[in-house]
């Protein structure tokens, strides 16, 4: 699932490459992306100029005029590309118009198309199709339950605030960095660079950390973060950006989706693998002792 430096990367694109453009036609095969009716979210979002991009958490926000907001949240193995694609009826899917990153398999299961006034598109490519789209009075989204309870952001939370979330806390940290909310953005990649860094076994109890442990995690996650945001997101799944290019961090991952590898410490011990909550855990048990 893209996690905050993915979706960032594709917001900050979004910016540079959408922003002031009109919406004049939308296109989907698969409507239950889109919630409510897709006639009336084509009916009322044709003819709306984009004004800004923002991110909350893992969810990006497309401001319109007169208020209105489109939510969408990626899912699993969504992400957004801009580019143009053959929308013809006879056509079994949308075929890009270029060769290139465009063109790859990852990138081919575009299932929501939003034509632009100089005749490019934002196109949604969702292998799964988990992804969600909601549009709306932005009022009505920031008070739904995408929203309304999340936590602060990772890349903004103070350590005072991140040092009250840990106090007492009975929740594995693993599971406390993922709980959207308590702190936004952070799942399950980043949470295993996060405590690999910082040297913390990703089952030691949140409230038993040492006072040098939280300063350190809180430096780690503050660390790690700004490099995934640097290398445009991690790409060992599905995520692209908004071109089709892969992001790079996950050439520089210390230990996610690294079982049996050696040790990125100094360490002789091995990568493992363990589920917390139903989710895989990676790390080194010779650097992170629980």
């Amino acid at each position: 699932m893209p996690e905050l430096p993915e979706v960032q990367t594709i917001v900050d694109d979004l910016n540079r490459k959408i922003k002031n453009r009109k919406i004049v036609d939308v296109w989907t095969d698969a409507p239950k992306i889109i919630r409510g009716s897709f006639p009336d979210f084509k009916k009322n979002i044709v003819g709306r100029k984009i004004f800004r991009v923002e991110r909350r958490a893992k969810n990006i926000l497309i401001y319109f005029d007169s208020g209105k907001l489109m939510l969408t949240h990626l899912k699993m193995t969504g992400h957004y590309l801009v580019g143009r694609w053959d929308l013809r009826k006879e056509k079994t899917k949308p075929t890009p118009l270029s060769d290139g990153w465009l063109a790859e398999k990852v990138n081919a299961y575009v299932h929501v198309v939003f034509t632009l006034d100089d005749d490019r598109m934002l196109a949604l490519s969702d292998l799964r199709k988990f992804a969600k789209i909601m549009f709306g009075d932005a009022d009505d989204i920031f008070s739904s339950a995408h929203l309304k309870d999340l936590g602060p952001e990772a890349t903004e939370i103070s350590f005072e605030d991140f040092n009250r979330l840990l106090e007492n806390s009975r929740k594995p940290i693993k599971k406390l960095l993922m709980d959207q909310n308590l702190i936004a953005g952070i799942g399950n990649i980043y949470s295993d660079e996060i405590l690999f860094d910082a040297k913390i076994h990703p089952l030691s109890l949140a409230g038993s950390l040492r006072p040098e442990q939280r300063k350190k995690l809180y430096r780690s996650m503050k660390k790690i973060l700004e490099k995934a945001l640097e290398l445009r997101g991690t790409s060992v799944s599905d995520f692209r950006d908004t071109s089709g290019v892969e992001g790079d961090y996950g050439l520089r991952r210390l230990v996610y989706r690294r079982e049996g590898k050696p040790c990125p410490g100094k360490c002789p011990g091995k990568v493992k693998r363990i589920k917390i909550g139903g989710r895989s855990s990676y790390f080194c048990s010779d650097c992170q002792k629980l």
